[in-house]
């Protein structure tokens, strides 16, 4: 059915009526979308544009519209690993005066959607880091504005993730290669897609080299989140672990030497993403190492061709490599462990 467009502004409420839905339907469609479901907001939308309603729609085809602004929404800003993100995206959209305006979810899906809500009228394009939020939140947010998710993969949306399976493969192979014979993996949030890939990675890597995989946790994805889990580790005897990210690498070390255990003479600990201070730690840190530079950089890239209409094709994830960085933090499987 078409409906005419007529001379006067078409309100809500008219569009509401023909779509068959409430008014405040109609409000979130346009202003909310993450809280409308992608079937109801196509809906809704395809009626708005018979009848030309002239709407505060969030996203505008017209550059001359823009707010040449990109927002970057972290699962929490007081992360480290983010730090090297926003320098990279800052760095790549000034090239094209876009400035970065940073979002942060403080690890709870709930809040990460309400920033969002209140925010998407003020950017143009949205990447979304390390995001907490549901698959289908996150593809309702890219029928508005131009979604780029890092670290985590998103069937349909255009993805950059670090290349996680090798380097849990370069991990293992390095506590293989110093004796030990089993490996445990202190996991972060359950809602962490990059945790679920890095065990998954682990595991793999163990199976395919005789090793055995225990997993640990989940904890916070912080230093008292990895001291937390220094008795499970200490009860399971083990004597290597790879920790889902650095902060729980260097808690774990802090608990472990409050305990009386010295790393590595008697446990070896990896960490994940390099931030600045793992490798000021005593001892330093064995790392995997992520390039959050280009992480951001290639994000914002990707963002910007989809600004300039061009369309993406996505097949899956880009891969950015990743390398092991082998410090101090990890040595040969002790003769006896107590």
């Amino acid at each position: 059915m078409t409906h005419e467009i007529s001379e006067r502004p078409v309100t809500i409420y008219e569009v509401a009526v023909a779509a068959g839905v409430s008014p405040s339907t109609v409000s979130r469609t346009f202003s909310r979308p993450g809280r409308v479901s992608v079937r109801t907001a196509d809906h809704v939308r395809a009626v708005a544009a018979d009848m030309g309603y002239r709407g505060d729609t969030l996203f505008r085809a017209n550059p001359a519209e823009r707010h040449r602004t990109i927002g970057l929404s972290v699962s929490d800003a007081a992360n480290p690993f983010y730090f090297g993100i926003l320098r990279g995206a800052e760095t790549q959209a000034a090239k094209s005066d876009y400035t970065m305006l940073l979002i942060d979810a403080q690890e709870s899906a709930a809040r990460e959607r309400h920033n969002l809500d209140r925010m998407l009228p003020l950017v143009d394009a949205l990447i979304v880091a390390s995001s907490r939020m549901s698959d289908t939140v996150l593809r309702s947010v890219a029928k508005s504005h131009p979604v780029v998710v890092l670290n985590r993969y998103v069937g349909g949306l255009p993805c950059v993730v670090p290349d996680t399976p090798h380097g849990m493969r370069q991990a293992v192979a390095h506590l293989l290669q110093l004796g030990h014979s089993s490996v445990h993996y202190l996991s972060g949030p359950d809602a962490s897609w990059i945790s679920g890939m890095r065990w998954l990675s682990v595991r793999e890597a163990a199976a395919a080299m005789g090793f055995v995989a225990h997993r640990v946790g989940p904890v916070p994805p912080t230093i008292e989140g990895g001291a937390s889990a220094a008795h499970q580790i200490i009860a399971r005897r083990a004597t290597a672990v790879i920790c889902y990210n650095d902060l729980t690498a260097m808690g774990l070390i802090k608990a472990l030497a409050a305990k009386g255990y010295n790393v590595p003479d008697d446990l070896s600990v990896i960490g994940c993403d390099n931030v600045f201070s793992s490798e000021l730690l005593t001892p330093s840190l064995t790392t995997v190492a992520a390039p959050m530079g280009v992480l951001g950089d290639t994000a914002v890239r990707h963002v910007m061709a989809m600004l300039s209409g061009t369309k993406t094709h996505v097949t899956g994830p880009l891969t950015i490599p990743v390398k092991l960085m082998v410090r101090n933090s990890t040595g040969p499987r002790p003769v006896k462990h107590s």
